[in-house]
């Protein structure tokens, strides 16, 4: 074999690995058994041991040095890979086996505290593990090391370069315009949304879920979907990429933008070429550019009104009692309702990201020791009120409403505003690309869309940075001007804020 198929198959080896334990996850957050916790946090634990010996073993690293020093022998794509497998090496050399173990071990015990303190509703049955995560989480930080701020170094891991210095700048320009602009809606007529909350026959929300995911393109030879408590989307490789939902009878939101949400995720995972499995090429580039996919297909197809001039009629048929005296614009308008609301998963797209400013100061804070986990439930609920005017009834719809955490997941929380943002500045250019779009959406058509981006970001891969991508794609980088265009023009219309827009 060449030095570059020698590189592919241990590449491919440490996917093997690492997919592993993506399905023993998997089961563990859909149908693990309860007796069978502590033994499927043993095998996680020791194929997370056996993933980080592939990874910084001394032949990869060899192996990484001749190709190196042969560059001139390989491709650019082939250049690409090797450089973004040797700056995970380098990285990965900074950690202990021991310390990826006992990180893992604590992941999984984590996860189960906080499914038990959630359903308890209790805090405090969660706290002291996630006081132990937090300290490796801090640990993690001086062995990764930082140049600002110990949370750039956490940051990395999820949006490659992403710096707090930029986030802090990035959420003082959303409380500036955003936080304004939401006071302006409020001063204005609420639109109606209670049909949104009749009761919804959960087989019939799960098919038309399915039916949702199939017109968006996702490929159901190549996935599957399952109900878990956080809905969330994994993937084993292109070929294998599963999403979950979750379903509430008196609330028509949660399964819909779950299903979109999470199909955004795994139309991404699913574009993957299959020759690149293992490689850089094959991977995302970075959450907030995986979350661009998610809110694109969540926000700027699903929550738009062609697509629903597409799917309501089908709606309305499956649920008769409850919309057929319901006007397209009056549901176009119920489910785009701007409200503050508890549950961050559930919020509209705006007050959206004060629920990330929220999480964002918060792990920010814990990760350099200004708050501990003993007083994370009441500044939790301290900022609720203060940002969205809420008081938090309950631990279980407060502080332990996301996964995140358990997961050991800090520097997580910010890509979902970076997508959003993204998204906005995407999905702009999609319509200067393709000629009639929209229409294409209402007639039911969402091949235009799937096609563009499976050609532009998708196949890519990681082989381009998240802002090398943008620019690229857009002609300049990340620009929260479209996010705010975009919405300026949509909440007039539903809102009345201006004249009406064609």
């Amino acid at each position: 074999m060449t030095l570059y198929e020698q590189y592919t198959d241990k590449l491919r080896r440490i996917a093997d690995v690492n997919h592993s334990i993506a399905v023993l996850s998997w089961d563990q957050e859909t149908q693990l058994p309860t007796k069978g916790s502590a033994i499927r946090a043993q095998q996680l634990s020791t194929l997370a041991g056996i993933s980080y010996e592939l990874t910084v073993s001394k032949e990869l690293g060899d192996l990484l040095q001749q190709l190196q020093a042969n560059a001139n022998t390989l491709t650019e794509e082939q250049r690409r890979n090797v450089a973004h497998t040797v700056k995970l090496y380098n990285k990965k050399q900074k950690y202990s086996k021991e310390f990826v173990i006992e990180l893992s071990r604590t992941t999984s015990e984590c996860f189960q505290a906080w499914r038990k303190a959630k359903a308890a509703n209790d805090f405090s049955l969660f706290a002291p593990s996630l006081e132990k995560m937090v300290d490796l989480k801090r640990q993690e930080c001086e062995i990764i090391g930082y140049d600002d701020h110990p949370y750039d170094a956490l940051l990395d891991e999820y949006e490659a370069g992403e710096k707090t210095a930029n986030l802090n700048v990035l959420f003082a320009d959303v409380r500036r315009q955003l936080v304004e602009f939401v006071k302006e809606i409020s001063d204005h007529e609420q639109v109606a949304s209670d049909w949104m909350y009749k009761h919804y026959n959960k087989d019939k929300q799960w098919n038309f879920g399915l039916e949702i995911l199939k017109q968006m393109g996702y490929d159901f030879q190549a996935g599957r979907q399952d109900v878990s408590a956080h809905p969330f989307t994994t993937s084993f490789g292109s070929t294998d990429v599963r999403v979950t939902t979750r379903i509430n009878e008196n609330d028509f939101h949660e399964m819909l933008w779950s299903c979109i949400h999470e199909g955004g995720h795994a139309l991404y995972e699913q574009g993957f070429k299959t020759e690149n499995y293992g490689l850089p090429a094959g991977e995302a580039i970075s959450l907030g550019i995986h979350e661009s996919q998610s809110r694109l297909w969540e926000n700027n197809v699903g929550r738009s009104l062609p697509f629903w001039k597409a799917n309501y009629k089908n709606l309305q048929n499956i649920f008769p009692e409850n919309l057929n005296t319901i006007a397209l614009e009056s549901f176009y308008r119920s489910m785009n309702k701007v409200a503050p609301s508890l549950i961050r998963t559930n919020a509209d797209e705006l007050t959206y990201h004060f629920h990330i400013l929220v999480r964002f100061e918060i792990e920010k804070a814990l990760i350099e020791g200004s708050i501990e986990v003993k007083d994370l439930a009441n500044t939790w609920n301290q900022r609720y009120k203060e940002y969205l005017g809420i008081d938090v009834p309950s631990d279980a719809e407060g502080v332990l409403q996301d996964i995140h955490w358990s997961h050991g997941s800090f520097g997580y929380f910010p890509t979902y505003s970076l997508g959003s943002f993204y998204a906005a500045q995407f999905y702009h250019q999609a319509k200067q690309d393709i000629p009639n779009l929209e229409q294409a959406i209402a007639s039911g058509d969402m091949e235009p869309m799937f096609n563009w981006l499976r050609t532009n970001i998708h196949q890519h891969g990681k082989l381009f940075s998240a802002e090398e991508l943008c620019v690229r794609l857009t002609g300049e980088k990340l620009n929260f001007k479209y996010f705010m265009d975009y919405a300026r023009e949509k909440y007039a219309y539903i809102y009345n804020l201006a004249p009406s827009l064609s």
